[in-house]
């Protein structure tokens, strides 16, 4: 799998730049850290720390199903 992490863009943790609290009703936030079939992002891929990672997950699932987000 080495190989394809040297194709894939990682990011540096700049996604939530500027951003005092992760919100389920931001759906344009929350976007960036799903793959367009829907499926959340990676920690490793999107660099943010683990705390971030899991407050974001939360944040998704309860958009989830107040149907915001797919």
């Amino acid at each position: 799998m080495a190989y394809m992490r040297d194709k894939e863009e990682k990011s540096d943790g700049r996604l939530l730049e500027g951003v005092t609290e992760i919100d389920y009703k931001d759906a344009e936030l929350l976007r960036k850290f799903m793959t367009e079939r829907g499926k959340i992002l990676s920690r490793r891929y999107t660099g943010v720390t683990s705390k971030q990672q899991r407050q974001v997950k939360r944040a998704i699932r309860q958009a989830r199903v107040m149907g915001l987000l797919r």
